[in-house]
């Protein structure tokens, strides 16, 4: 038998690992698409589960409490089992909760469907980052995270322009049960491909020169046990959480919603219409978060200008659209929306960065972790409120929400966008702390 030379063994290494890669952005693309689909198609679940806004607002927010209370978990399992098990157990889950959801007779069915939908994609970011950590060299590390963000925008791409040409062509039960059968093949592949660390497979070979990040179990957890307490009793981390909390619940509420019921109701475009412009979430994601990187590295050398910057940007947007509800042209709501996602959901991970450069490095995780929260929490909290608004004002004569509620959400987004940016005048400066701090 031919005996593999070492420089084989390291070049299988590295292309195994884009086949790990590879099947992981898979997941995390279901993942963006579950958070953001409920907006293309939340008409119609109105209208054939005969429920209110209020109600809509509770099952769109029911999947951010489920990913929010496992974000600590995931990082538990991920060293207690091992990442390639959570993923794929809870991949399994997510996919048997879409086909649900698909299937749901009734809203309380949908509920259960989407609350295993919650879950069950809650317990993929974790995992992944954890395996492309010992997969990944730490100079390559940044790149492959930058990536995968790219991914997560293909996802929101995929749950508007996409699930809304799906829905108009299939209807919406046979998308989700479509995307719930992909789900379940991508658990598949995890479980018969991915492995945890090279040193899991027979056939890779580890060179010192590319030794990957890795975390043991053990210190993973003293880190959570231990840091979790100077996390969250370090007074600059409140303004950065409580600036997650209204950006990401603007980002959701609006962007995950209510949204596409603003652009088909309140404007009058049809589905596929909506679908395009909110489309533009999806590119404002892919191409703004490396520019907003270089912006905040090169160009500012700040981390805090940028949170100052975006927001401001955010609440100039909701100032125009309440301004002007229905006055603005087919290509400035291309142009509002592409900046809508830019300064909330490219700006995100500018606010990780911070997180993580708030504290030492041997809490980092711990920091993020907590950061992480919060987002979800927006999200679940905006989504129920914001179809109380519209749910306050009575419906039009086509049963559809009325102008005068899409009026006073569009005001309630405008002074939630105020308090973000008052938020970010107290978040603290991090750029360069990292490099003072280890002088």
């Amino acid at each position: 038998m031919q005996k593999i030379q070492p420089d084989q063994l390291l070049e299988t290494r590295a292309g195994y690992r884009w086949i790990i890669f590879s099947i992981l952005a898979m997941a995390y693309l279901f993942v963006y698409f579950h958070r953001l689909s409920l907006s293309v198609v939340a008409d119609v679940l109105i209208a054939e589960f005969k429920t209110t806004a209020s109600i809509l607002g509770m099952l769109g927010s029911v999947y951010f409490y489920c990913y929010a209370a496992m974000q600590l978990p995931a990082g538990l399992l991920s060293d207690s089992i091992g990442p390639r098990k959570t993923v794929t157990f809870f991949l399994v889950i997510a996919a048997i909760g879409s086909l649900l959801f698909g299937l749901a007779p009734t809203i309380g069915v949908a509920f259960l469907g989407r609350v295993m939908v919650g879950f069950g994609t809650s317990m993929v970011f974790i995992p992944t980052m954890k395996i492309l950590s010992q997969w990944y060299r730490e100079d390559e590390f940044a790149l492959m995270a930058g990536i995968l963000n790219a991914v997560g925008g293909a996802g929101v791409l995929m749950a508007t322009w996409v699930l809304a040409s799906m829905a108009a062509s299939l209807g919406w039960r046979l998308s989700f049960e479509v995307i719930g059968l992909l789900t379940f093949f991508i658990a598949i592949f995890a479980w018969l491909l991915v492995r945890d660390q090279p040193a899991d497979t027979q056939k890779m070979s580890i060179d010192p020169k590319m030794e990957p990040i890795g975390n043991s179990s053990s210190s993973a957890k003293s880190s959570l046990l231990g840091g979790a307490w100077q996390v969250i009793s370090e007074r600059n981390f409140w303004p950065l959480a409580i600036w997650f909390f209204l950006n990401c619940g603007i980002l959701f509420g609006f962007g995950g919603l209510w949204s596409g019921p603003y652009l088909m109701h309140g404007i009058g475009m049809s589905r596929a219409e909506a679908g395009s412009i909110l489309s533009m979430i999806a590119w404002g994601m892919i191409f703004g978060s490396p520019f907003l990187g270089v912006l905040s590295d090169r160009i500012l050398k700040s981390r805090k200008k940028l949170f100052i910057l975006s927001s401001s940007v955010l609440s100039l947007l909701f100032a125009l659209l309440f301004v002007f509800p229905d006055g603005l042209s087919r290509t400035a709501l291309y142009y509002v929306f592409f900046l809508f996602s830019v300064s909330s959901s490219a700006i995100v991970a500018i606010g990780f960065t911070s997180a993580k450069e708030l504290f030492p490095v041997e809490i980092a995780g711990t920091s993020v972790g907590a950061v992480n929260l919060f987002p979800f929490l927006g999200g679940a909290v905006f989504m129920p409120l914001m179809g109380k608004i519209l749910d306050a004002y009575p419906k039009n004569a086509t049963g559809g929400h009325s102008q005068e509620g899409y009026s006073a959400l569009l005001f309630f987004l405008f002074i939630s966008a105020l308090a973000a940016l008052l938020a970010s005048f107290f978040i603290k400066e991090t750029f360069g702390r990292t490099e003072r701090r280890n002088q």
